[in-house]
């Protein structure tokens, strides 16, 4: 799921990736809005309030907006610079540091008291925003920049194209294409939903608390991500040592 790249990656790859970094996607969403009503998973709206606030002459409350736009921008430059780091330093652990901050990052801000997070409320709307860019960042590396799963204005605009394209194209590759991708898209959607779904009931009991439901989503996927990787490798040194070594001619 997080290993699997370039012509080693398949659609199974995508689906799982999406359907787990998205429910995560829609928890913080909803648990940043209900705590300091602000939108932590995209920053078009940002962009408008930006722009409205400086026609108002609000410059400081322009300059919050523009802050939030940036912290989604520095997640995503984030995001791949440890990439990068990591790829030249340990390559096995290019995709888990970006997880492991994100993890971090969403730690901190669910351990907070609710009196502080009022108090911080811009503080932890841009750390919010900032790990959805460092997770959006990763997933699109990750994907070939085949799956998003932090804003769904471009998805609903893909997922309608496709379903219209499915009414003309006739050749058999090109249908199993396009439904292999509407079905990622409808699983984007889906579990955005759900995910904003249970972060809305979670946060009624647990407040903030509710992004830990999160942070498990993301351990269990790097785990399970590692484990899968290593059966499989074992799999294949068994199947080599099987075959024996080449014949001498």
């Amino acid at each position: 799921m997080f290993r699997h790249k370039g012509k080693a990656r398949r659609p199974v790859h995508n689906l799982k990736l999406a359907a787990l970094l998205s429910f995560v996607a829609g928890i913080v969403n909803v648990a940043g809005f209900f705590s300091v009503k602000v939108l932590t998973t995209n920053v078009t709206g940002h962009f408008a309030y930006f722009a409205d606030e400086v026609i108002k002459q609000h410059i400081e409350n322009a300059g919050v907006f523009l802050l939030y736009i940036l912290a989604y921008l520095s997640g995503a430059f984030v995001s791949n610079t440890l990439v990068e780091a990591t790829q030249k330093v340990n390559p096995r652990y290019t995709d888990a540091v970006p997880v492991f901050t994100e993890i971090v990052l969403l730690t901190g801000v669910a351990l907070l008291p609710t009196a502080t997070i009022q108090q911080m409320a811009q503080l932890v709307a841009g750390i919010l925003l900032f790990t959805m860019g460092l997770q959006n960042a990763m997933v699109t590396r990750i994907s070939n920049a085949v799956v998003r799963t932090t804003h769904l204005t471009g998805l609903f605009t893909d997922l309608g194209i496709e379903l219209s394209q499915l009414l003309f194209y006739r050749k058999p590759e090109h249908r199993k294409k396009l439904k292999a991708s509407v079905r990622l898209r409808f699983a984007i959607i889906s579990f955005f939903f759900l995910g904003c779904v249970a972060g809305g009931v979670g946060f009624t009991w647990l407040h903030t608390r509710i992004l830990f439901l999160a942070i498990a989503i993301l351990f269990t996927g790097i785990i399970y991500s590692d484990i899968r990787y290593r059966i499989l490798l074992l799999k294949k040194n068994l199947s080599e040592n099987k075959a024996g070594p080449p014949l001498r001619r």
